[in-house]
C-alpha cells in the first residue's frame, strides 16, 4: 500500500486546507515544533479511516471555537495496482466517498470496504478505540505509545494469525488442549501454578509436619525428664555436703574479726586528727606572736620615717604659696587680653554682616531686572500656548480612522486589480464598413472592453450577443468591492474631509501643531517650573528683600582701613582663649596642689603624733617581754605533738585499714553468696521433684509409641500424594514444552523477521514471542555470558526499541501474506541515546526499502542522515 496525498481542512487547528502530494514509497519525514501540525495530520488519517462518518462522537476533529466546521480528510493511495481515493466529511456535513479504479462506493459500504482491507473494526456506538482499530493500531503508533506492544498485538492478533495461515489456530484450538487441561486441573489439586503443594498434598505435608513437630517436642520432653533426674541427686549431694561445711558461718565469724581490727584503727585515726588540729593552732599561735614582736621593733622606724615626711610636708607647702602672686597676676592678665579680642570679633563680624548685605542687595537688583524680562516672556508664552490649544482641539483627527482609510483605498487598489484580472475581456477588430453596439455604444475598429457585469454586444443584422462574466470570484469581488467603497465614504464622513490626501494633510498639520505645543510647554517649563502665579510670587518675594535690606545696612557701623578680618579677629580670640586657658589651667593646677600638700601635712603630723605617744605608754615593754615568753612556751608544745603525729601515723600504717575495710566486705559478701546459693539450691531441688513426680503421672513413654504409629501412617499418605503430584508436573511440563516447540515452528516466519532487524541493533541477539505472538524476552551476549532480559523489565528506551522493530517484523510478515502495510511514527525513538537511534536508523531505512513510512518528529535535527529530505509542517498550509 502506498499512499499518495493527504488533504485536511476545518480540521482542528487546520481551519483553511492543508495538502500533502507526492508522498515517497519510502521514509516521508515531517518535521515541526510542538502545536505546529504534526498530531493532527495523523490524526487526520486515523478519522479517515477509524471513525464512522455518521459518528457524533468526534467533536476533537472541529477547530475550537467554531461550531459550523466541517472537518474533512481526502487520501489517494494505491494496492496491488488499483488507484483508491477516499473522501470523508464528519459533523455538519456526514459523508463518505470511495472510489476504487472507478468503481464507486459510499456511506457504510465504502467503510466496509476499507475495514476488510486494512484489517481492523469500527466501533457499535461513540468514538473508534484502541481494541477496535486492528492492523493499523499496531503498526501506526501515537505519540508516547512507542514501548506499548502487547495490546496492539492482542487487538490484531486475529490478522496476525490469518498471516501465519491456519496452522497456530489448529494448535491453540487442538484437541491436545483437553488433555493439557485435564492434567492442568489434575494438577492444580495437588499443586498451586508456581508449584506449592495445596489441596489434600499441602494437607497431607502439614498433617505429617505436625505430628513429626509433636514427635520431636516429646522425645525432647523425655530426654529432659532423664537430664532432670541426674540432676535431682546431684542437688542432693550437694545440699549434703553444704550442711556439713556451713561456710556462711565461718566467713562471718572471720568479717565480725576484722571489723573489730578495723574499729580499734579508727579509734587511732580519730585522736591523730586532734592532735593534728591542735598542731597546726600552735602553728598560727606562733606566727601570730612573731608577728607581734617584729611590730613593736618597726614602730621605732616608722616613727623617723613619719618625721622626716612631716619636714617634707612642710617645705612642699611653703615652696607652693611663694607661686600663688605670680599665677593670680598672669591670668588677670589672660583674662584682659580675651576680652579685647572678643570685642575686637564683634566689631568684624558686624562689618563682614554689612559687606553680606550690601552684596545680596546688588545681586537681588540684578535678579529682578532678569526675573522681570522673564516674567514678561513667560506671560507672552503661556498666551500663545493657549491659543495653539484651541487650534488642537478644533483641528482634530483620529489617525487610526485615516489608517483604516488607508487599508480600505488599499483594499480597493488591490480588488481593482483583481477584478481586472478576472474580468471577462472583449476585444474588437472591425472593418471599416462595420460596426456593433456593447451596451448600447457603438463600436468600431479596434477596441479592447473588461466586463465585469453582463452586457450585449448588439450585430446589426445579426442579432444580440449576452456576454456573462463567469466564475464566483467576479461576484465576490463585486461584493467586496462595493463594501469596501461603502466603507470608505463612511470614513470619508467621519472625518470630515473629501479625500484621504485631505485627511493626511490635516493629520499632517495636526502633527506640526501638536509639536509646537510641546515645544513651547517644555520652554515654559524652564521658564517656570512651577508656574506663571509662582514666578510672579517670587518676584514680588525679592522685591520685598530689596527692601528690608537697606535698614538693616545702615544699622551696622561702616568698616574703616585698619579694622581686622573676621578670619583674623577670630585667630587672634582664639589664641586669646588659649592662653586664657592655659592660664586657668596653671592656677588651677597650683590651687590644688596646695590643697593636696595641706592635706598631706595634715596626715603626716597626725601619724606622728600617733607613733610617739604609742612608744611612750607605760605598758608597751611589759607586753613585749609576755609575747618573747610566750613564744618560747608555744614553740617547746610545737616539738611535742610533732612527735606524738609521727608515731601514731607509724602505728596506723603498720595496720593497714584500707586491707581490713576490703576483708570486711570481701568475707560479709562470701558468707551471703554462700547462704544464697544453698537457698537457690533448696528451691531447685523442691520444683524439680514436683515436676518430676508431674511427669511420670504423664506416661510419656506410652504417649511417644502412640505417636510414632501416627507418624508412620501420615508419611505414607505424604509420599503417596507426592509421587502423584510429582507425576502430574512432570506430564504437563512435557506436554507444555511439546507444544511450546510446535508453536515455535509455527511462529517461524516472524523470528525470522525479527531476528533480521534485531541483528542491526544487536548482534548476536534474539527477542523470543509468546503463543499469541507478542515479545517476551530479550536474549543477547554479555561481559558474563548469555544474558535474558523480560520485555516488560527493560528500560523504557529499549521497549521503545524492540517494541518498533516487532511492529517492523509484523509489517513484514503481513507484506508476505498480501496484506497492505503502512507505518506511521509520531514523535517515536525520542528515549533513544545517540548510538542506539544511529541503530535505529539503520533498522528504519533497511524496512523503508519494503514498507512506506510516514514519520513525524519535532527534533529534525535527530533525524538529518536518515537518507531523506525532511519536510516542514509549517510549510504545507495554503
Amino acid at each position: 500500500m502506498k499512499l499518495l496525498r493527504l488533504k485536511a481542512e476545518q480540521l482542528r487547528q487546520f481551519r483553511a486546507p492543508v495538502e500533502i502530494k507526492d508522498l515517497e514509497p519510502g521514509i516521508n519525514l515531517f518535521t515541526g515544533p510542538n502545536e505546529s501540525g504534526k498530531s493532527t495530520l495523523v490524526r487526520a488519517i486515523r478519522a479517515a479511516f477509524f471513525e464512522r462518518h455518521k459518528s457524533s462522537s468526534v467533536d476533537d476533529l472541529q477547530p475550537w471555537g467554531d461550531s459550523a466546521a466541517v472537518p474533512t480528510v481526502e487520501l489517494d493511495f494505491e494496492w496491488q495496482g488499483q488507484s483508491w481515493r477516499l473522501v470523508k466529511s464528519f459533523l455538519k456535513k456526514k459523508r463518505c466517498d470511495l472510489t476504487v479504479d472507478g468503481a464507486p462506493y459510499s456511506g457504510d459500504d465504502a467503510e466496509e470496504q476499507l475495514s476488510g482491507l486494512l484489517g481492523y473494526e469500527f466501533a457499535g456506538k461513540g468514538a473508534s478505540k484502541q481494541q477496535h482499530w486492528g492492523i493499523p493500531g499496531l503498526l501506526w503508533v501515537e505519540q508516547g505509545t512507542g514501548q506499548e506492544i502487547q495490546a496492539p498485538v492482542e487487538h490484531a492478533g486475529q490478522h496476525l494469525k490469518a498471516a501465519l495461515g491456519d496452522n497456530l489456530g489448529e494448535v491453540t484450538s487442538s484437541t491436545g488442549d483437553e488433555l493439557t487441561n485435564r492434567v492442568t486441573a489434575e494438577r492444580a489439586k495437588l499443586l498451586t501454578s508456581t508449584g506449592k503443594p495445596t489441596g489434600n498434598y499441602g494437607k497431607a505435608i502439614e498433617e505429617a509436619d505436625t505430628l513429626q513437630a509433636e514427635f520431636d517436642a516429646l522425645q525432647e520432653r523425655i530426654q529432659q525428664y532423664r537430664q532432670q533426674v541426674d540432676r535431682l541427686g546431684q542437688l542432693r549431694e550437694e545440699q549434703s555436703q553444704a550442711e556439713k561445711e556451713r561456710l556462711w558461718e565461718s566467713y562471718r565469724k572471720q568479717a565480725k574479726e576484722a571489723e573489730a581490727r578495723l574499729n580499734e584503727v579508727a579509734s587511732w585515726q580519730k585522736e591523730q586528727d586532734q592532735d593534728l588540729q591542735a598542731f597546726q593552732s600552735c602553728q598560727t599561735s606562733i606566727q601570730a606572736t612573731l608577728d607581734l614582736l617584729a611590730g613593736f621593733q618597726g614602730q621605732q622606724q616608722d616613727l623617723q620615717r613619719r618625721l622626716q615626711e612631716k619636714e617634707a610636708a612642710e617645705q612642699q607647702q611653703a615652696n607652693l604659696e611663694a607661686r600663688k602672686p605670680a599665677s593670680e597676676a598672669a591670668l588677670e592678665e589672660a583674662k584682659r587680653a580675651h576680652e579685647a579680642a572678643r570685642k575686637a570679633l564683634k566689631l568684624a563680624q558686624q562689618h563682614q554682616q554689612r559687606a553680606d548685605l550690601v552684596r545680596e542687595l546688588e545681586g537681588i537688583e540684578g535678579e529682578l531686572v532678569n526675573d522681570k524680562s522673564k516674567l514678561e516672556r513667560t506671560k507672552a508664552l503661556h498666551a500663545a500656548l493657549l491659543e495653539n490649544r484651541q487650534k488642537q482641539q478644533s483641528s482634530q483627527i483620529d489617525p487610526q480612522t485615516i489608517q483604516r482609510l488607508k487599508d480600505v483605498v488599499s483594499e480597493l487598489d488591490r480588488l481593482a486589480i483583481r477584478q481586472d484580472a478576472v474580468a471577462t475581456r472583449l476585444e474588437f477588430d472591425l472593418t471599416d464598413d462595420h460596426s456593433v453596439t456593447l451596451d448600447g455604444k457603438s463600436q468600431a475598429g479596434k477596441s479592447e472592453h473588461l466586463l465585469i457585469e453582463p452586457g450585449e454586444v448588439a450585430i446589426k443584422g445579426v442579432g444580440t450577443l449576452r456576454v456573462l462574466p463567469g466564475g464566483e470570484d467576479v461576484a465576490e469581488i463585486a461584493r467586496a468591492k462595493q463594501s469596501l467603497t461603502d466603507e470608505q465614504e463612511h470614513l470619508l464622513s467621519r472625518l470630515r474631509v473629501t479625500s484621504l490626501a485631505e485627511a493626511e494633510e490635516r493629520l499632517k498639520q495636526l502633527q506640526a501643531l501638536e509639536q509646537v505645543i510641546q515645544q513651547d510647554e517644555s520652554v515654559l517649563k524652564e521658564l517656570a517650573p512651577e508656574g506663571l502665579e509662582a514666578l510672579s510670587d517670587q518676584l514680588q518675594l525679592k522685591q520685598a528683600r530689596q527692601d528690608a535690606l537697606a535698614p538693616q545696612i545702615q544699622a551696622l557701623p561702616e568698616p574703616d582701613e585698619d579694622s581686622p578680618s573676621p578670619s583674623r579677629a577670630e585667630a587672634q580670640l582664639e589664641s586669646a582663649a588659649e592662653a586664657l586657658a592655659g592660664a586657668q589651667e596653671v592656677n588651677q593646677t597650683l590651687k590644688s596642689e596646695l590643697l593636696l600638700a595641706e592635706q598631706a601635712l595634715k596626715r603626716a603630723r597626725q601619724e606622728w603624733d600617733r607613733l610617739s605617744n604609742d612608744l611612750q605608754a607605760a605598758d608597751r615593754k611589759q607586753r613585749e617581754k609576755q609575747a618573747g615568753e610566750q613564744l618560747a612556751e608555744l614553740r617547746a608544745n610545737e616539738s611535742r605533738l610533732s612527735d606524738q603525729l609521727e608515731q601514731r601515723e607509724a602505728q596506723i600504717n603498720d595496720a593497714n585499714p584500707e586491707a581490713l575495710e576490703l576483708d570486711v566486705k570481701r568475707l560479709t559478701q562470701s558468707a551471703d553468696a554462700e547462704e544464697k546459693t544453698e537457698e537457690s539450691r533448696r528451691v531447685e531441688l523442691i520444683q524439680l521433684q514436683a515436676r518430676l513426680e508431674s511427669a511420670g503421672a504423664e506416661g510419656l513413654e506410652e504417649q511417644s509409641a502412640e505417636l510414632a504409629a501416627e507418624l508412620d501412617r501420615a508419611a505414607r499418605r505424604k509420599r503417596e500424594l507426592e509421587r502423584r503430584a510429582n507425576a502430574l508436573d512432570l506430564l504437563l511440563t512435557r506436554l507444555t514444552a511439546h507444544r511450546l516447540e510446535l508453536t515455535r515452528q509455527l511462529q517461524a516466519p516472524l523470528q525470522k523477521h525479527l531476528n533480521h532487524y534485531l541483528r542491526l541493533l544487536f548482534p548476536e541477539a534474539a527477542l523470543n514471542v509468546d503463543e499469541n505472538l507478542i515479545p517476551e524476552v530479550l536474549v543477547r551476549q554479555g561481559l558474563g555470558g548469555e544474558e535474558r532480559g523480560l520485555f516488560n523489565e527493560l528500560s523504557f528506551g529499549a521497549r521503545e526499541q524492540m517494541a518498533l522493530i516487532s511492529r517492523l517484523a509484523y509489517a513484514d510478515l503481513l507484506q508476505e501474506a498480501h496484506k497492505p502495510t503502512l507505518i506511521i511514527l509520531d514523535d517515536a525513538l525520542v528515549h533513544s541515546d545517540a548510538e542506539r537511534l544511529k541503530a535505529m536508523k539503520r533498522v528504519l531505512y533497511d524496512a523503508a526499502q519494503r514498507h512506506q513510512i510516514l514519520l513525524f518528529t519535532c527534533h529534525p535535527e535527530n533525524w538529518r542522515d536518515l537518507g531523506v529530505a525532511a519536510r516542514e509542517v509549517e510549510g504545507l498550509r495554503f
